[in-house]
This record gives C-alpha cells, sequence and structure tokens, in this order.
C-alpha cells in the first residue's frame, strides 16, 4: 500500500513538472501584453494612443500578438503536456493530442446542437457569460477550460504510451505509430464526449457556486490560500493548487491572469481602489513573498554565517536572491535551508500569507504571482500613474516584512543553531566550485556537462526509471536509491542540491533545466 501511494506521489509531481512546461512561455507574453497595454492606454499616453494614430496601431499589432498564449491556453496546454509526460516520440504524441483534442470538441459540438436542451445546455445562446459555452479552434462548445484540455491530453498520452509501439501486420502498416493512437483515441473520446456533455453542466453550477464562496472569505481565505501554495513548494504539488484559480475558472472565468490582462485598460483608466475593480485578483499575491521576503531570509543566513564563510555566502546568496526577487523563481534560495531546518520553511510559508493578506487588506491585488519583472510589465508600468498609492502602500508594508522576515529567521537561526549556509560545522561542505570538483576528480571528468555529472551522480544510465522536470527541477525515478550521491555531492558538481523521497531524486537545477534534461535523455 505504501509503494503504491510512493507512486501515486511521482505521477502526480511528474504531472505537476510537465504542465510547467507552457507556463515558462507565460513570462515574455506578460511583458509583450503589459507594455503593449501600456502604449496604447489614453489615459496614459495621451492623444499620442488614440485609436485612430499610427503609434496606437504599430502597438495594437504588439498588444494582440502578445495575446496569443493567454488567448489559446487549453491548445497550448494540450501541446505542451505530452512534452513532459510522454515516456517517447514527445513530438508525434504533442500532433496526437491536438488532432483528438480538436475531434473531442467537434463531438461536443454536434452532441449539444443536437441535443443540448436534453443536457440543460442552451446551444443558442452567445459564447461567453453565464452560457457554459465557448470557441475553441472556431468551434463553438462546452467551455470546460483547463480540467478539459488537460483532461484529453491525458487521456491520449496514456493511448501513446501503452499503444504507440503495437506491431500491426504488415499490410496495416499505414496505420501504426500514431495513426494508431488517433484511430484508437477517435473511439474512445466519442464516450467521453457525451459523459462530459452529462457531467460538466453540473460542474459548472458547482463552479459557480465555489466561486461565490471564496470571493466572499475575504482575507481569511488569501491567507489560507498563499499558506498552502509555500507548504506544498516541497512536494512539487503547488501547481496544482494554483493552477485553477490562475488559468482556470476557480475564482472567476478565465482565470486571474487573463481576466486582469483583459481588464488592463479599464484599471489603468479609473482611480478607483484596485481592489474594488478587481476583487477576484488576489490568488496571484504569492508573488510578494518572492521580493520581499526572499531578501529577508539571504540577509539572515549572511549576517549569521561564520565570518570565514562571508565571502562565500555572499556568492551564492546574490544570484539566487536577485533570481526570486526578478524571475520569481524561489526553489535555489528555499532549497538551501528546506532539507536543513524544515521548521524555517513553515515560518516562511507563515510569513508569506500574512505578508499577503496584510497587503489584501490595505487593497493590494493583482497579477503579482512573479517576480520583478513581471509584476512591473502587468502592474507597476501600465498602472502607476492611476495606482501609485496602492504600489506605495504595498512598498511600505513589503519593506516592513522584510525586516520583520530577518528578525523572526535570524533568532530562529541563532536560538536553535540551524546549520543554515555558511554555519556548517564541516568545512566547504557546500560552496565547491566545478574547478574544485574537477580536481578532486583528478580531471577525469574535466570536460563533462552537468547532465553527465549528474547523470553519473545519480547511479548511471541503468540506474533511471524516468525523467520529467518543472522549471527548476529535474525529477528523476531511479531502481536504487543507495547508488545515489549525497546532497553535498550534487551541490559539488555544480546543482543547487537534490531531495530524495524513496525512489523520486529531485535534482535542483536552475533556470536551464530544459537544457540539461535534453541532454540527460541523450545520454539514456
Amino acid at each position: 500500500m505504501k509503494r503504491g501511494g510512493n507512486n501515486m506521489m511521482q505521477k502526480i509531481q511528474r504531472f505537476g513538472g510537465a504542465m510547467f512546461t507552457p507556463v515558462l512561455l507565460f513570462a515574455f507574453a506578460g511583458i509583450m501584453v503589459g507594455i503593449g497595454t501600456l502604449f496604447t492606454t489614453e489615459a496614459i499616453m495621451g492623444s499620442l494612443a488614440s485609436t485612430d494614430s499610427l503609434w496606437y496601431q504599430c502597438w495594437n499589432v504588439i498588444l494582440e500578438g502578445g495575446w496569443t498564449v493567454f488567448n489559446q491556453l487549453p491548445l497550448i496546454f494540450v501541446v505542451g503536456l505530452p512534452i513532459g509526460l510522454a515516456k517517447k516520440q514527445q513530438a508525434r504524441c504533442c500532433m496526437e493530442a491536438l488532432v483528438l483534442y480538436l475531434t473531442f470538441q467537434y463531438f461536443l459540438s454536434t452532441i449539444l446542437s443536437q441535443w443540448g436542451a436534453n443536457f440543460g445546455v442552451d446551444f443558442a445562446a452567445e459564447v461567453g457569460g453565464a452560457s457554459g459555452l465557448t470557441m475553441v479552434a472556431n468551434i463553438k462548445t462546452l467551455d470546460m477550460g483547463m480540467i478539459g484540455a488537460l483532461m484529453i491530453s491525458g487521456i491520449v498520452i496514456f493511448l501513446h504510451n501503452r499503444y504507440f509501439d503495437t506491431k500491426l501486420p504488415e499490410w496495416m502498416g499505414t496505420f501504426s505509430g500514431s495513426s494508431f493512437i488517433v484511430i484508437i483515441g477517435f473511439f474512445v473520446l466519442l464516450p467521453v464526449a457525451f459523459l462530459s456533455a452529462s457531467i460538466w453542466p453540473i460542474v459548472q453550477s458547482g463552479m459557480r457556486a465555489f466561486q461565490d464562496f471564496i470571493a466572499n472569505a475575504g482575507a481569511i481565505g488569501v491567507w489560507i490560500f498563499i499558506f498552502m501554495e509555500r507548504l506544498l513548494i516541497p512536494f512539487g504539488l503547488h501547481h496544482l493548487l494554483y493552477f485553477p484559480f490562475y488559468y482556470d475558472s476557480a475564482i472567476v472565468n478565465g482565470g486571474v491572469f487573463s481576466t486582469w490582462a483583459t481588464q488592463l485598460p479599464e484599471l489603468a483608466a479609473s482611480s478607483q481602489p484596485l481592489k474594488t475593480l478587481a476583487p477576484y485578483a488576489w490568488p496571484t499575491l504569492t508573488g510578494l513573498s518572492k521580493i520581499f521576503g526572499c531578501p529577508g531570509i539571504a540577509l539572515a543566513f549572511y549576517t549569521t554565517a561564520k565570518d570565514s564563510k562571508k565571502k562565500k555566502i555572499a556568492g551564492l546568496l546574490i544570484p539566487i536572491t536577485l533570481t526570486a526577487v526578478f524571475c520569481g523563481v524561489t526553489e535555489p534560495i528555499e532549497f538551501t535551508f528546506l532539507f536543513i531546518a524544515p521548521v524555517l520553511f513553515v515560518v516562511h510559508a507563515l510569513l508569506a500569507a500574512t505578508l499577503s493578506t496584510v497587503a489584501y487588506i490595505f487593497g493590494v491585488v493583482g497579477a503579482m504571482s512573479g517576480g520583478l519583472i513581471e509584476i512591473s510589465a502587468l502592474n507597476f508600468i501600465p498602472l502607476m500613474a492611476s495606482h501609485w498609492q496602492t504600489y506605495l502602500t504595498l512598498l511600505i508594508i513589503g519593506l516592513v516584512f522584510t525586516f520583520i522576515y530577518f528578525i523572526v529567521f535570524r533568532f530562529l537561526i541563532l536560538r536553535f543553531d540551524f546549520k543554515t549556509p555558511g554555519r556548517e560545522d564541516e568545512e566547504d561542505i557546500k560552496f565547491h566550485t566545478k574547478a574544485d570538483y574537477q580536481e578532486k576528480q583528478g580531471n577525469k571528468h574535466a570536460n563533462d556537462s552537468l547532465a553527465v555529472r549528474v547523470l553519473e551522480a545519480l547511479g548511471g544510465k541503468d540506474n533511471i526509471v524516468d525523467v520529467t522536470n518543472c522549471a527548476t527541477r529535474l525529477r528523476v525515478n531511479v531502481k536504487d536509491v543507495t547508488l545515489v550521491q549525497s546532497d553535498a555531492h550534487f551541490k559539488a558538481i555544480g546543482t543547487h542540491g537534490i531531495k530524495v523521497t524513496k525512489t523520486n531524486v529531485q535534482v535542483i537545477i536552475g533556470l536551464k533545466v530544459p537544457t540539461v534534461r535534453e541532454e540527460f535523455e541523450e545520454l539514456l
């Protein structure tokens, strides 16, 4: 039973990591939408941004291009999920998923156009609003959002992994491979379409009731959500918590990000409080602890480090803190203390939730889940002129919490003598460089890439079951965990360390993890 639970956890972690493949596109898309909105908002740019001006028309082209990712989220996730979860021929699986997702939408559209009344759906209604209908690739269909996309893509990935290599008689060779998967999927998705038409309208009613409940939860709801989001990071499950809120309709139709970006011109043109204009935009306050909390943590680590290690600890902390502040990727700094002092991570989650809740109480809302670059593009740049008071309030609250983070972390580190970076009893356990490692190995690996070194530290290719990745971590299932080297060894070869759960090993690489994974798979 325990073994089965472990396998289920590994599958959930793989799923969460695979969903990050499309998410990596959001930062640039968000920047383009933010800048495009800024330069096409007449309330900010004046007559230069009038709709008949060349300035507006040129920037509007850029703005509409920036909307691509947000406007086509379900399609992008349908194609993106196989990249992380298909065990072979990922490119072919992407094609199969796209074709079968569109097939499913045609099934569903035709079912509802003929028998919609029997399912409680008014298919003649306009798409959007409370109709529960939408357009997918010019197909009028039931709005199942991200859940429908992930469901269909998951079914296709299962069929692909199980049946792609099925051997058919030579005379049926034209139906092998991807064609075989599409054939099977065609007949599998037909009953799925009927079930969706029967069940999803009921789900939509339930979702609307849930939206009403969470919208009225106020500050308590904010605190619980942010606390859970931080607390789930070590398990790689935080994606599953926030995805329905950020990118689907758990709290607002279309998700917080898409709705906020759509509403930016209205927000920029109004001086009413943001909390009044966009009361739904609180789940994305997760980014506040990245900008204001991580510097306080880093400063506490530096001031409590041994004097002999302060120079080295600064070299470690500066880049990983800047990564958290500007890019919103916190794993490098969080994983420097998570396994040494998990109590500190719980405190981090508590402070992050409190920071976001206090900011919310004082009127701060917005698309603020990422780092300073993303937050500036979607908030500060387009909205500073009309909402500077809100952002000044945020700055004051944030700096106060940076100080609170520093005081609390410093006190706990000294009080309980946590061996945070720079306080280890052993010398140089965390701060080996690649050159040190090569010298230690007698230069026998002097030309090895990071992927080669990681593979060797994991026990070699014969010890690997499968591999995937999220934004910063290489997630590997191994056969024999005793062959995996220590956390200190992984730090010595150029990673940020590892997290081991049974036979699942998460190697913290950083933002270059997709490149490392690609080479890692080639080595396998």
